[in-house]
């Protein structure tokens, strides 16, 4: 015999079977898994630049706000003097800057006097901030004497120069990042313009506190083949940061660079480090910085 709407009703209830079928269906407008993050399993950071706009440029408590609701977990280049802003909103300061610049890096001799105790320094303020990477400038291949540097030359003395700051980082458990940067576009003569260039010197100083700051934008530009790439120095890559390729703008399909491949074969590589956004918005930056971290959520 059929049974009517109430006895099946009834009949569910007594089993059990509607409490269970309502508790696995998640309400409209639930994200279907409770503990997911809005950046997915990558732990994703931003930088400064993002924010930018023409008129009423945010504060920094407004920018730490801002991303800390987005679910951003670091914020990169904040030096210690800001790590207590960050602090308040619950934000790493996931990439430190100051050791060395692009153009006076530690590459060069001349420069190992000023870049040194700075660089041991923020070392210090990284580890009792909680901040994982510092960052380091490989320099131009031109000299503070006017003379070329070989690529070769430039290495053994970085590598040699290193040995000391990396010590103290293994000491404090922060890594050291030498940032690649593209030579071709935006800084000419910079010396670590190619991923090999810096893994040679990773091996070179041979700690597992020695590694690098992967540009996707700046390595797209000097070499592509990203995925591969990534995938094959992963070992020596720490931190990643993100932008469009022409351009170093926001992701949209204006740029060839394709982020939603890149930040899936990040998470399958098991990656725990962060990938942060530094472009340069040419739209309304929050809504940028929303279809950046929805992009790199997967």
């Amino acid at each position: 015999m059929a049974m009517n709407r109430r006895t099946c009703l009834n009949a569910l209830l007594a089993t059990g079977s509607l409490a269970s079928a309502a508790s696995a269906t998640p309400a409209r407008g639930a994200q279907s898994s409770p503990g997911a993050k809005a950046t997915g399993r990558l732990r994703q950071g931003v930088t400064r630049g993002v924010f930018r706009r023409a008129s009423n440029p945010m504060t920094l408590d407004e920018m730490c706000r801002t991303a800390a609701d987005l679910g951003i977990e670091g914020f990169d280049l904040i030096g210690p003097q800001d790590f207590a802003t960050l602090k308040k909103y619950g934000l790493v300061p996931s990439m430190v800057p100051g050791g060395g610049s692009i153009k006076a890096g530690v590459n060069d001799p001349a420069n190992h006097a000023a870049i040194e105790p700075r660089l041991m320094s923020l070392i210090d303020d990284a580890a009792a901030a909680g901040a994982p990477n510092v960052i380091v400038m490989a320099g131009d291949r031109v000299g503070a004497d006017g003379k070329i540097i070989s690529d070769e030359q430039g290495m053994e003395t970085s590598a040699a120069f290193l040995l000391k700051p990396v010590k103290h980082a293994e000491d404090k458990g922060v890594t050291l990042c030498l940032e690649l940067l593209n030579s071709k576009v935006n800084h000419p003569n910079y010396m670590a313009d190619h991923t090999a260039w810096g893994v040679g010197l990773c091996k070179w100083v041979g700690s597992p506190r020695m590694k690098l700051l992967y540009d996707i934008y700046h390595m797209q530009i000097m070499e592509g083949d990203i995925i591969r790439t990534i995938r094959e120095n992963i070992e020596y890559l720490a931190h990643f940061h993100t932008a469009g390729n022409p351009g170093r703008h926001e992701f949209d399909d204006t740029q060839e660079l394709n982020y939603r491949p890149i930040a899936q074969a990040l998470a399958e590589l098991n990656f725990r480090g962060f990938i942060s956004h530094e472009y340069t918005p040419l739209k309304d930056p929050v809504s940028s910085l929303k279809e950046a971290i929805r992009v790199c959520a997967v």
